[in-house]
């Protein structure tokens, strides 16, 4: 049955946990142990990956639509970044980097491993709704749902809807990260909402149905 925590994740209008002057200060530290450790320093580097392992692991999680390899994903970007922090000048903020290099773990992680199913077309929510049933981890049923609900959007939306909705950072750095207007991004997470709230209806319905059966 899906549970009311997983329902009113995809019903819930969000705002990202934080506006933009709220985050910066946290921001700007984050950014600032980024360039620090670009010289070696080993407290600041434990400093940078500590800050922004949640969110890097939450947003390969739920982009690749594949918890289960969120930690092989995670590990990976942060072994990219940390080999490139030579390269990071701190223009952007050390967040907004780090996620696109963890965006580009994903597709190439697509890309190269010929034996990962391919995404959910829209059509396949029952699938995924049906699948994300039978889990029967405490704790674990929620964020294997939603990711296999997810899995059912277009992928710019669901980046979209990760980014702002799971993440937490505000539009102008999700636009930032994902290269297009503000405007488009708010405009996908709307789409990605309304698809979520739909195919969740249905999943109730389905278990509905089958319980009374």
């Amino acid at each position: 049955m899906i549970s009311p925590a997983l329902s009113a994740a995809c019903h819930k209008t969000y705002q990202p946990a934080r506006t933009p002057e709220e985050r910066t200060p946290a921001d700007e530290l984050v950014t600032a142990w980024a360039l620090t450790a670009r010289g070696g320093d080993p407290e600041a580097v434990e400093k940078f990956v500590g800050a922004l392992h949640r969110d890097v692991r939450r947003f390969v999680a739920y982009l690749s639509a594949d918890p289960q390899a969120a930690d092989d994903l995670a590990q990976d970007t942060f072994l990219r970044a940390l080999g490139s922090l030579h390269r990071f000048e701190g223009r952007s903020s050390a967040r907004v980097w780090l996620l696109s290099i963890a965006r580009r773990a994903v597709i190439d992680n697509y890309r190269y491993a010929s034996v990962r199913p391919r995404l959910a077309d829209v059509d396949d929510w029952q699938d995924a709704a049906e699948r994300a049933q039978e889990r029967g981890l405490p704790g674990f049923d929620d964020g294997i749902a939603l990711a296999e609900l997810l899995s059912a959007l277009p992928a710019e939306r669901r980046e979209a809807f990760v980014l702002t909705q799971l993440v937490g950072l505000p539009y102008a750095e999700a636009a930032e990260l994902s290269g297009c207007p503000v405007g488009t991004v708010r405009s996908r997470v709307a789409r990605a909402r309304a698809a979520l709230v739909d195919l969740l209806e249905d999943a109730e319905r389905l278990a509905r149905h089958r319980a009374s059966a």
